[in-house]
């Protein structure tokens, strides 16, 4: 058993600033010196990205629906053991999750299962003693969770904020810690699927912002002493990883502003199976490096579709590499890719790498989200038929067919509902919407290099390169 100082940030509701409230912590904390390890709760990406671009560190995804309460102690036990102390980002609001009569997935199931303190994040814009009726709900709503402090957001002056506080301390017993103004100096900007990506952020002053707007009015010292009252967790890390079993095999690894959606327990988890990780660019580079296989993530080809159109020679040798049997596994904004073409919003169609005769038309509105099991209806390269995982969908774009498509699993939700089929099929390429966390079914990364490494073996496959 060790001591990991952690805090949860929730928030009321999503939109209303637990992100800005988390990035600006994580700064201060950082500017402080401390090791702060990043972590955020649900299948999130894009706030991941800001996590490591403030703290220098790898912020790693917990989701109770998705993983389970194991399996969350074992990723947090294993990203935290070096750090000072650990942060961990909310989804939605503190009680929302896969299901609206439970907490499961939800960022308050998560804080249980890890026994940590929450801080909440709310909106004081428009209040003074509601607030206090605010706080004293969510802290009171679930005996089993500690909520030990408030930090208000989008507050007009000092003197609204000491009402807010007067009306906080007068009603309940959680600690005030201080306020964000609303400034538009610390606002990140969103696009369809979120805020904009940390690598579009320049220089970073961004972040030297964030870390400036706690010092005048966020109780810092407070804050890293409720984060050392976290009792105390196993030290276990994954008991299921399975190990390497034969010589390395090199994954070509998609990674630019166009594909940039990647779990990082998934490349560790290849890595621990016998990946050797190589980094390359659809967007930027001439040709595929020397690989065996090739990991196409999600990310936002319809915002770089002109650019990826333009590099002929990266689409013709990626055609090639699957035409020769190579294995390629793909998630969302991969499938995109891997398609004929992609339509764009305003109706421009930009010419992708051809595998699958189908064309990916992005629409609005038509937003598909959800949590998925995923559950093989033929033996493919995740698994033999009837083994399942879990991810979620979270995409603005739909597949229009230009000849038979085949597929290798069928979709469930939360509660169980069919929601079709995924999983695009055809040689050594399996290509689906739902982004899958391995860890939900650890022998995924084991079976993908067992493919490749036969395949090269066994087979013509000429590495790409």
């Amino acid at each position: 058993m060790k001591q990991y100082p952690r805090l949860v940030i929730a928030g009321t509701s999503s939109g209303f600033g637990k992100t800005t409230a988390t990035l600006v912590i994580l700064a201060a904390l950082r500017e402080r010196g401390r090791r702060v390890q990043p972590f955020k709760a649900g299948p999130d990406f894009i706030d991941p990205g800001h996590h490591r671009a403030v703290t220098g560190r790898p912020s790693r995804n917990l989701d109770g629906w998705m993983l389970g309460a194991d399996c969350n102690r074992a990723i947090f036990a294993q990203a935290a053991t070096d750090a000072d102390l650990s942060i961990i980002e909310g989804m939605m609001g503190l009680f929302d999750g896969s299901l609206p009569v439970n907490d499961i997935g939800s960022t308050a199931e998560l804080a249980k299962q890890l026994e940590a303190p929450v801080i909440l994040v709310i909106d004081g814009s428009a209040m003074a003693r509601s607030a206090a009726a605010m706080v004293a709900g969510y802290a009171r709503f679930d005996p089993a969770l500690r909520v030990v402090g408030v930090l208000f957001n989008r507050v007009g002056s000092d003197g609204h904020y000491q009402l807010l506080k007067a009306a906080v301390e007068q009603e309940t017993d959680v600690a005030t810690l201080g306020y964000l103004s609303s400034d538009a100096a610390i606002t990140i900007p969103d696009r369809h699927l979120g805020l904009v990506m940390a690598m579009e952020q320049g220089d970073g002053q961004l972040y030297h912002r964030l870390a400036k707007a706690a010092l005048d009015t966020v109780d810092l010292d407070r804050i890293e002493a409720l984060a050392h009252l976290s009792g105390m967790l196993p030290e276990d890390g994954f008991a299921s990883v399975i190990k390497n079993q034969g010589r390395a095999v090199r994954i070509g690894v998609a990674q630019d502003q166009a594909f940039c959606f990647y779990y990082p327990d998934n490349l560790d988890l290849l890595e621990s199976a016998g990946a050797e990780i190589v980094p390359f660019s659809p967007v930027n580079d001439p040709v595929l490096p020397d690989v065996e296989m090739l990991y196409l993530g999600g990310g936002y080809p319809e915002l770089h579709a002109e650019v990826l159109a333009k590099n002929i020679a990266m689409r013709t040798g990626i055609k090639r590499f699957a035409d020769q049997g190579g294995v390629i596994y793909a998630e969302c904004g991969g499938l995109m890719y891997l398609t004929e073409s992609i339509c764009n919003c305003d109706g421009h169609s930009h010419d992708m790498v051809g595998v699958f005769p189908a064309e990916t038309v992005m629409r609005k509105p038509g937003f598909t989200l959800g949590y998925r099991t995923v559950e093989c209806s033929r033996g493919c390269l995740i698994g033999d038929f009837g083994a399942t995982a879990r991810g979620h969908e979270f995409h603005y774009s739909r597949l229009v067919p230009n000849g038979p498509l085949t597929y290798a699993c069928t979709l469930s939700d939360a509660e169980g509902l069919s929601k079709g089929q995924d999983g695009l099929t055809i040689g050594n390429v399996l290509a689906l919407y739902t982004h899958l966390h391995f860890a939900s079914q650890p022998t995924i990364a084991a079976r993908l290099i067992d493919s490749a490494r036969r395949l090269a073996a066994e087979s013509s496959v000429i590495p790409a390169g």
